[in-house]
């Protein structure tokens, strides 16, 4: 793995081609070296939940990370700033009830997270409530029509609602992980910018679904 300063960590990732591959690589290697010893508190490495935890978490993390490079004001080592993104991650998903069960405090924690399908029926949701949910889901929709590449829309799917591991994904979409990765980036800023200008937030969306 090669070694790199704060600066040329932030340089490699936002850099394309060669540069970016290998620093995403190695970023990888380092937080899955580094969760097992703090997830360890929690969780023994011999329950069945461990490693697609930490699976999951890495995945996660290295998203959020190229999400929020322009947030890193080198307070720290680089890596250490991204070991503290990966145990609040770790934590969030730990909390969970049931490994696939989320509460809405977690998702709204985590607002790029699509919610799960779970949140989408409520039988006992009052008419107004139903109505403003159609609404909703028609607005949701059209925004991924309209803004999202097939691509992009098909790794959404793929990895946000039916949970297919990183692996399965590139395999089924012909690409490799860090070029799935990439994608997911790219898509999850053009949804944040197309909801800012629609006055949406994923709060609202999850909202909408949480009223009786």
């Amino acid at each position: 793995m090669t070694v790199r300063t704060n600066e040329t960590w932030l340089a490699d990732l936002r850099s394309a081609g060669t540069a970016h591959e290998e620093a995403l690589n190695d970023l990888r290697s380092v937080v899955q070296k580094g969760l097992p010893f703090a997830l360890s508190r929690w969780l023994s490495v011999n329950d069945p939940l461990f490693q697609p935890l930490v699976e999951e978490v890495t995945q996660e993390t290295l998203l959020r990370v190229l999400d929020q490079l322009n947030t890193f004001e080198g307070r720290s080592l680089f890596t250490t700033w991204v070991h503290k993104i990966a145990i609040r991650i770790a934590l969030t998903e730990l909390r969970r009830k049931r490994w696939r069960d989320a509460s809405l405090d977690e998702l709204t924690a985590n607002e790029d997270a699509p919610p799960p399908p779970g949140l989408l029926a409520d039988p006992q949701a009052s008419p107004e409530t139903a109505a403003e949910r159609r609404d909703m889901i028609a607005r949701v929709r059209r925004i991924l029509e309209e803004e999202l590449t097939s691509k992009q829309r098909e790794a959404l799917v793929l990895l946000g609602l039916q949970d297919v591991p990183m692996e399965e994904a590139a395999r089924r979409m012909k690409t490799n992980r860090n070029a799935l990765y990439k994608l997911l980036h790219d898509a999850r800023l053009r949804l944040k910018k197309r909801l800012a200008l629609e006055d949406l937030t994923a709060q609202d969306v999850l909202l909408t679904f949480e009223q009786k």
